[in-house]
């Protein structure tokens, strides 16, 4: 049967400060959500991640009242995104999409729940939000989501491999058993149908319920159908009846909580004291009236699973016990209650379950909405009453104590029991400094007074005049951070909590204020930052999340910033016996503020974090190394050669390992060079039209006329001129010819390259056109015109007749064309190599070396294999290319007729030859 999904979000393109992508993971009354940037650029994407590999049945988005896309695109996927895994890479298939409503109607004061079936099998969910609505609230264009929902089944029931993905995703999980399909709901609703969704799985369930109630709601309606399956259909009614009142409940102390969150964003805590009293005294007449421990009780042969925080009850043997349910107050008989809450308390309850709604009409938000709790975390790691544990776990007893209400603190009058004698020695200076009264708290076995120990030593110190001695106010403050230490270690997440507002307090608040100095500020960070480290590595998610977030955060102060003290203790090597969650949460943070303070005067440096980084890629926990990889590329990003530094060469010994492979192939695409796979399949495309662009080539060159033809011709003419007077003597006569037979004067040119002096049968018209173009070693193609010019003048070309000629300057030094933006810081470096005079030497535009002067010396230096190292076209000629003979080449005929001067421009028709 489908039920709830649990998820993870992966990535996300960004999101305002305060509002990430992670909020999504919590489904409560004061969550907030995903805020995109003020001002972004669209589409926005989010990747989640799901516990497992599972069939969706259905999508609701929870759109937000004025931060509102026009429309939002469903993605799936088996793995992970390319750029996330680059060797472990699967394109997204496309869902679909859903157009949101503008929200005109209802004067943007109502959210829209969008709910979306579907059927599609895969792990990853990417969502892409488009260009927002525009209204006169959404003053950045910005788009948002409260909240999203998943509800599907398994995929693949029996395969073993979802096991691992759900142990590495059970800190994240929701906390929702699947109903066991075998076991129906005999209600009226479900009817034996097994795609039967429970009113229960819907988001607006969530999102308007208690959490608290929430829980128990859950687990009663477990009970029900079991009830219902063993014939106990009296028991089964009357937990029918008390999940229908328990829902109104939840809903009225999910508007208590919102509205004392809005009281203390307000500053009104008058009004936020007197919302939390009234909702404690609601929860507590209603659990005594329900009777839950009775409702919850199972088979005699079962053991009780909930320790619920409830005030004393009746007797189970009393007539008290068994009174019916239905008792539970209605709304009318509570609406005493509400007069004392002022006039915020007008609203009327919700629906119990408006999950046939398309919109959902949630009260009008005057202004922002309300924040959540950075911690906030999945139910089942919630300090709730009601827990998925057995008591009989010793792991499962900090929770029960935590979960304890104001209710039941406020019930017994407990007083702090007497320092033992080891205590009194231990924190004798912090005695001296703030009374044994308030240590005694701080040290005792009630978790309630160590945190009102905090909270009254948090009002003391913030009471504290300007101009006390600063004596006294150093005094104050390490008698303070004694106990802030103490209490960082605590296990009950309220003390744990208060310890970071003290700490908080105390770094941006007390010692600025009291203009104390940064060795205070150095104390403080030095003395909690180690025990803090070591918090984020607690077998509690919401612990760890809280100490990970207040570390950042930390980080982040101004007073805290400039001493560069916590990125030091980051970059230490990960120890071996470190836990799992020690060392992902120390390379997770690590990114993270990599990325807000990066590596100019913040204690990071390219040495300290790729030697980390390096090292963590040897981790045996695969979250760790993937961590690392991320921060390598981030690395490459900002200083690409001092990471390289660090890593082994590029070859094919490195690419053997996986991570490296993705590193090197994240490094190509951040420059823009083609990968490895790329690359291949460039060269076979390259392969293949080889000889379609060859022969292209020839087909182009035959529609032009060659300028080396028409200095070819003239010098032919010369040649023929010069025979016929060589076959004539002085008086007119014919000369004698020769003994020895030779070629034939007038057909010397035949075949034959004026420029390189090389001799082919295959220099036919076409043939030399080819030559000319790609092979000869002494020219060129200019790569801004594509002209054919002699390497010789390649210099005077770019200065005097390239199309491109304005940009370009030449350079006093060594007289070479530079390119004009280049040229200033060209010949401020001085680092070119001078030029002499043409007289004393030549010079290679090329190499940019001087060499003997001559035409002859230019020759030797492009076509010999000592010359010139950079002419590209003599690596695929010289092998082939037969040396000119003595007096046979271009340059000495024997008629005394001379090549074209080597070094001028190569005569070209109207426009050159162009490619």
């Amino acid at each position: 049967m489908p039920h709830k999904i649990g998820f993870v979000v992966v990535s996300s393109s960004g999101h305002e400060d305060g509002f990430s992508a992670r909020e999504l993971m919590i489904h409560a009354p004061t969550v907030s959500g995903w805020r995109s940037p003020k001002f972004c650029q669209f589409p926005q994407e989010i990747v989640l991640q799901m516990v497992e590999r599972c069939r969706i049945r259905k999508l609701q988005l929870l759109a937000h009242q004025y931060m509102i896309s026009s429309k939002v695109e469903f993605y799936i996927s088996e793995s992970l995104p390319e750029y996330l895994v680059p060797y472990q890479a699967e394109r997204f298939r496309r869902l679909g999409y859903v157009s949101l409503c503008d929200n005109e109607k209802t004067g943007c004061k109502a959210r829209e729940l969008k709910s979306v079936y579907v059927d599609a099998v895969g792990q990853f969910l990417k969502l892409i939000f488009h260009q927002n609505h525009a209204n006169k609230y959404n003053v950045y264009n910005q788009v948002a989501l409260v909240a999203i929902n998943i509800i599907g089944d398994p995929a693949d029931l029996g395969d073993e491999s979802n096991t691992t993905c759900r142990e590495k995703l059970i800190d994240h999980y929701l906390g929702h058993s699947p109903h066991n399909p075998e076991d129906p709901a005999l209600d009226g609703t479900f009817a034996g149908r097994s795609d039967y969704i429970s009113p229960l799985d819907d988001l607006a369930f969530d999102m308007y319920q208690d959490p608290e109630v929430a829980q128990i709601i859950r687990r009663l309606d477990e009970r029900k159908r079991e009830a219902a399956k063993k014939e106990r259909y009296d028991h089964a009614k009357k937990l029918k009846q008390a999940i229908a009142d328990l829902q109104k409940v939840g809903e009225r102390l999910g508007r208590y909580e919102v509205e004392k969150r809005r009281a203390v964003e307000k500053e009104d805590y008058d009004l936020a004291k007197e919302k939390k009293q009234q909702m404690a005294r609601y929860r507590a007449q209603v659990y005594e009236q329900l009777e839950l421990h009775g409702l919850l009780q199972g088979e005699p042969e079962m053991q009780r699973p909930f320790a619920l925080p409830l005030q004393p009850l009746a007797s189970p043997s009393s007539p008290q016990h068994w009174k019916a349910v239905s008792s539970l107050p209605r709304t009318e008989e509570l609406a005493a209650e509400d007069t004392c809450a002022g006039p915020i308390l007008q609203e009327k309850p919700l629906a119990s379950s408006p999950r046939h709604s398309a919109v959902d009409r949630s009260p009008p938000a005057a202004g922002p909405a309300p924040r959540s709790h950075v911690e906030a975390l999945p139910y089942d790691e919630r300090p709730l009453p009601v827990t998925r544990k057995q008591l009989e776990e010793p792991s499962a007893e900090p929770e029960v104590r935590e979960a304890d209400s104001d209710v039941r603190r406020r019930g017994v009058s407990a007083e702090p029991e007497p320092l033992t004698e080891k205590a009194l020695r231990e924190a004798s200076s912090a005695i001296d400094t703030l009374g044994e009264a308030l240590v005694a708290g701080a040290y005792s076995k009630m978790w309630s007074c160590r945190e009102d120990a905090l909270l009254a030593l948090y009002k003391r110190l913030m009471e504290m005049p300007v101009g006390t001695q600063k004596e006294d106010l150093k005094n104050m403050l390490r008698a303070s951070v004694f106990l802030i230490r103490r209490a960082i270690k605590d296990i009950v997440t309220s003390v744990f909590q208060a310890s970071l507002k003290l700490l908080k307090m105390i770094i941006t608040q007390y010692i600025p204020k009291h203009k104390l100095g940064k060795l205070d500020t150095t104390y403080c960070v030095e003395r909690a930052i180690p025990l803090l480290l070591a918090r984020t590595g607690d077998s509690s998610a919401r612990l760890r999340v809280m100490a990970l977030n207040f570390i950042q955060e930390m980080a982040l102060f101004k007073e805290v910033r400039s001493l560069q003290l916590i990125p030091s203790y980051l970059v230490q090597p990960l120890k071996t016996n470190a836990s799992v969650h020690l060392a992902m949460s120390q390379v997770d943070l690590l990114a993270r503020l990599l990325r807000d303070l990066g590596t100019e005067g913040s204690g990071f440096t390219v040495d300290n974090v790729m030697k980390f980084a390096v090292s963590a890629l040897e981790h045996r926990v695969y979250e760790v190394r993937e961590t690392a990889v991320r921060i390598i590329l981030d690395m490459y990003r900002q200083h690409p050669a001092l990471t390289l530094e660090h890593l082994p060469p590029d070859d094919s010994t490195t690419r053997r390992n996986l991570l490296y492979k993705a590193i090197f192939e994240g490094f190509a695409k951040i420059d823009g060079r083609p990968t490895e796979a790329e690359g291949k399949t460039q060269k076979r495309v390259v392969t293949k039209e080889a000889e379609k662009q060859k022969k292209e080539e020839t087909k182009a060159l035959q529609g032009l006329s060659a300028a080396p033809r028409e200095t070819q011709a003239g010098v032919q003419e010369k040649e023929n001129e010069a025979v016929k007077l060589k076959n004539q003597d002085p008086q007119g006569r014919k000369a004698a010819p020769p003994d020895t037979p030779e070629i034939p004067d007038n057909h010397y040119l035949d075949n034959l390259c004026i420029f390189c002096g090389e001799r082919n049968e295959s220099f036919t018209e076409e043939g030399l056109d080819l030559h000319y173009w790609k092979h000869c070693l002494m020219l060129t193609r200019c790569d801004h015109c594509r002209q054919v010019v002699e390497i010789s003048s390649l210099t005077e070309h770019l200065l005097t007749e390239c199309d491109k000629r304005d940009g370009f300057g030449k350079c006093p030094r060594c007289s070479e064309a530079v390119p004009k933006e280049e040229l200033p810081r060209h010949i401020k470096t001085k680092e070119c190599n001078p030029a002499k005079s043409e007289k004393v030497a030549n010079r290679c535009p090329l190499c940019h070396e001087n060499f003997a002067p001559g035409e002859e010396a230019w020759k030797v230096h492009l076509m010999g294999s000592a010359g010139c190292t950079m002419n590209l076209r003599k690596t695929h000629i010289l092998c082939k290319a037969p040396a000119p003979q003595q007096g046979k080449g271009p340059m000495a005929s024997k008629s005394g007729t001379s090549a074209p001067k080597v070094g001028s421009k190569i005569p070209t028709p109207k426009g050159g030859l162009k490619s």
